[in-house]
């Protein structure tokens, strides 16, 4: 397949978000069907964030209930995608020097994938692998790292980063259910001026004074300078696909690059409920 594939970062929030009906989840299968079939699906998710770096290549990934605290029915989610290990294969080739390990029996798809999948490709019909996120690596690695991506859009291979522009589980507030603390709108807009301009000076954020109540923690964060390097190669900014905020400390904005004819998001509400009586930072959102 020669036809380039648009590329995404979804700001995924809690993972009821799989099950839920709201803007968020309708933007998310309105992208699904805007776009042109993908030969596969290759997702940067701020779950799989381990001291090194590998791509799932088991020809049948299981589904990974990552988290804790919310109803069985969630626990019950299957996402039956077929792997590619001839697209994870793909992966080691282009980002080397990196080392990609091929991750044959340990990982999966975890919620941060497949609680997006499930809306954008309902049906489970195209294969899916998981580039993990090295958490020994500085920010800038992950940007030139998506930017050596690149090549896989030219190959029909959608990149999906999945995480959260600002993610504070520790500041969450559940009376704010879909609104944003002044500080993470502050870093949101920033975020989404360099993302739309010039991605490839995305970290420039780390300068922002709310970098550091914004971003506690890197792995939610750094799936977006995937689509940041991806956007450096293709020499311009993305767009907003949808935005907004849920429990004060969490933003909802998705973006996408080189989709032609953003889809119309339809759908209200908030995002997806946190459980109750189980403390945010310890559910695994």
């Amino acid at each position: 397949m020669s036809t380039s594939m648009p590329a995404a970062f979804i700001g995924h929030g809690s993972p009821m978000n799989a099950l839920e009906t709201n803007r968020y989840t309708e933007s998310w299968r309105a992208l699904g069907a805007a776009m042109p079939r993908p030969r596969a699906i290759l997702v940067v998710s701020a779950h799989w964030y381990i001291n090194a770096t590998a791509v799932t290549a088991m020809p049948r990934p299981r589904t990974i209930h990552d988290f804790f605290g919310f109803p069985q029915e969630l626990f019950a989610v299957d996402y039956p995608a077929e792997g590619a290990p001839d697209i994870a294969g793909e992966v080691a080739e282009i980002a080397k020097p990196t080392w990609v390990g091929a991750d044959v029996d340990s990982w999966g798809l975890d919620h941060g994938t497949w609680s997006v999948l499930r809306h954008m490709f309902p049906d489970a019909d195209v294969p899916v692998v998981q580039l993990s996120i090295d958490a020994t690596k500085p920010l800038d690695h992950h940007v030139a790292l998506g930017a050596k991506l690149a090549p896989l859009r030219e190959r029909g291979v959608l990149v999906v980063g999945s995480g959260n522009v600002v993610h504070n589980l520790g500041g969450m507030d559940g009376s704010r259910p879909d609104a944003g603390f002044d500080w993470a709108r502050r870093f949101d807009d920033a975020a989404r001026d360099l993302m739309t301009d010039t991605p490839d000076a995305v970290l420039r954020l780390r300068e922002s004074g709310d970098f550091g109540t914004a971003v506690p923690t890197p792995d939610h964060f750094i799936p977006l300078l995937y689509l940041a390097g991806l956007g450096a190669a293709a020499g311009h900014g993305a767009d907003v696909l949808v935005d907004g905020y849920a429990y004060g400390s969490l933003s909802m904005t998705a973006y996408t690059l080189d989709l032609a004819g953003l889809p119309t998001v339809h759908g209200t509400g908030p995002a997806g409920e946190i459980p109750d009586g189980v403390p945010p930072e310890s559910t695994n959102i």
